[in-house]
């Protein structure tokens, strides 16, 4: 649906129906979703990503360098690869901090438990991100959360998944420093992910 398009169906009590991980998968070995597509499986519904604007990409290009740095070897860091949540949900975050090697390596995408920390960086995307994708990541248990909000510069930090939120919500602008609860000792200054 293009973002012009009215969701005249979203108005009406219509029956939709939902694609596993495994009908998902099918459609890319067929063809029918290319490696181009930017599609992501969400609670059983394909989504179109947002565009990733120059801000959105300095961002995650400055993430990925201080991480990659800062955790020395201690997890991996992959950059908007997918992580596998559950039967019928596989996003792809900016950037998720997971175990080296993960349940199913090399054949599957991680899982809840192997992620560290997931992380959407958000301009056009902050609804979503703030709403579905956040929800998604509490109901299926993934301990940190950061959005990074290019139009305020400032990260919410969300720990402590519970149900379908978390518990605890930090916000954190500049000269704040990010840290990451299950990896002890890694610092990112804040100012260092805007321009």
């Amino acid at each position: 649906m293009g973002t012009n398009s009215v969701d005249i169906l979203s108005r009406h009590p219509v029956s939709r129906h939902r694609i596993t991980l495994e009908d998902y998968h099918r459609l890319g070995h067929a063809g029918i979703l290319g490696e181009d597509d930017r599609i992501e499986l969400l609670d059983g519904q394909l989504v179109d990503m947002s565009p990733i604007g120059p801000r959105h990409a300095l961002a995650v290009d400055a993430l990925t360098r201080l991480l990659v740095q800062a955790i020395a070897g201690r997890a991996t860091v992959r950059v908007q690869n997918p992580i596998e949540l559950d039967a019928t949900t596989e996003p792809q975050p900016d950037i998720a901090l997971v175990w080296q090697p993960w349940r199913g390596y090399p054949d599957a995408h991680p899982q809840p438990a192997d992620v560290f920390l997931l992380v959407e960086v958000a301009d056009s995307s902050l609804e979503l991100d703030r709403g579905a994708k956040l929800e998604l990541y509490a109901r299926a248990g993934i301990r940190e959360f950061w959005i990074v909000d290019v139009t305020t510069n400032s990260v919410l930090v969300h720990r402590r998944p519970r149900g379908d939120g978390y518990e605890l919500v930090t916000k954190i602008e500049p000269p704040g420093v990010l840290e990451i609860e299950d990896l002890a000792g890694v610092q990112i200054p804040a100012a260092a992910l805007f321009v």
